[in-house]
């Protein structure tokens, strides 16, 4: 373990190194910093002199140096915009992007598994079949799409007049096809639940489930379908094998092979996956926090893009970098806990 741990932080650092020399290295592409800081009215004497004080006409070298020092101790810079660290910025949005990546994480893990698993264990029926074509569809279907859509069903509302109503089954079913809308679309809403320090959370209260409930089915729809599919393909390999067919000759019940002994050894590869796109779904976060407006650091990352303050953007960079790093780390000390005879090295016992 000790040894594994090592190993990891090792390479931790060093894919820190890596995204930190090109956060770093593109911040000159993204705008002149002095721009943003004393706008047009400075004179071009003024504006070297302050470049020479900020260090920016040092050596690339030098500039990094002082940034990764800097960094080191919490130091990413003062966002041109809030006034203040970029630190404490990203600390303020990032409770609502995570709060929205868990409620996403949850619908996912609720509905992958036990469809997953319906669907290898019985690959012929209907509704097997219809939920692999939901989720082949659902695969092609861009989020922001998505997140469109729901905001017309279930916040605006549709109303349907596809039968005539002059007779009781066509308003019936014109009634049973609309949506009356009414979810909120916008926000986190106002009631929301103080944990510690910057930590706002909307899964204590109706106001904040119903705020959160689109923007995370929206989030969720990226990564759902392709579990359904992981889940359905490794778990029919599993059912495959001969220890499941011994397990089948000694009489053992259905519920316990399928359900003990199979979609234990079918998680394995889902873990890995999932440690891996749970990452990826901050970076996602973007364009769901865009279309309902939910405050977390996707919607920041945009403004901090649209008003060129490069420091902040620097910051989301290197801190999303770091995320990725702590999840996979966490994956593979799962990944060890969950199969006993796969050792942290690598090596099977």
């Amino acid at each position: 373990m000790l040894a594994f741990l090592v190993q990891r932080i090792s390479q931790a650092l060093l894919v820190m190194f890596v995204i930190s020399v090109i956060a770093f290295s593109i911040q000159d592409n993204l705008g002149d910093p002095l721009q943003e800081m004393v706008g047009m009215s400075v004179s071009e004497e003024e504006r070297e002199k302050l470049r020479d004080e900020l260090g920016l006409n040092d050596p690339f070298v030098v500039q990094y140096l002082r940034f990764a020092g800097n960094a080191l101790q919490g130091d990413l810079g003062n966002s041109y915009f809030y006034g203040k660290p970029t630190v404490d910025v990203i600390l303020e949005n990032l409770p609502a992007t995570l709060e929205l990546v868990i409620g996403a994480t949850l619908i996912i893990v609720l509905f992958s598994v036990p469809i997953g698993v319906y669907a290898a264990i019985r690959p012929q029926a209907w509704l097997s079949k219809f939920f692999m074509g939901v989720s082949t569809v659902g695969i092609s279907i861009p989020v922001f799409l998505t997140a469109i859509v729901l905001i017309q069903l279930f916040s605006i509302g549709v109303t349907v007049t596809l039968f005539p109503e002059d007779t009781g089954w066509g308003s019936w079913l014109n009634g049973a096809l609309s949506t009356n809308g009414g979810l909120p679309s916008y926000g986190r809403g106002d009631e929301l639940t103080h944990l510690f320090g910057t930590w706002e959370s909307g899964f204590f209260s109706q106001d904040g489930l119903l705020h959160l409930l689109l923007p995370a089915i929206s989030l969720a729809s990226i990564m759902l379908p392709l579990f359904i599919r992981l889940i359905r393909a490794e778990m029919m390999e599993v059912l495959q094998s001969d220890y499941i067919r011994y397990a089948r000759a000694k009489g053992l019940a259905a519920p316990r092979i399928n359900f003990l002994h199979a979609l234990k050894n079918t998680m394995l590869p889902v873990i890995t996956v999932g440690g891996v796109q749970i990452g990826i779904m901050v970076a996602y976060t973007i364009l769901t926090e865009t279309v309902f407006q939910w405050p977390g650091v996707g919607l920041m990352f945009l403004e901090a893009i649209t008003r060129s303050d490069i420091p902040l953007i620097v910051a989301y960079l290197m801190v999303v970098g770091l995320i990725f790093v702590i999840t996979n780390t966490l994956v593979d000390l799962i990944y060890g806990l969950v199969n006993p005879t796969v050792k942290l090295t690598g090596k099977k016992a």
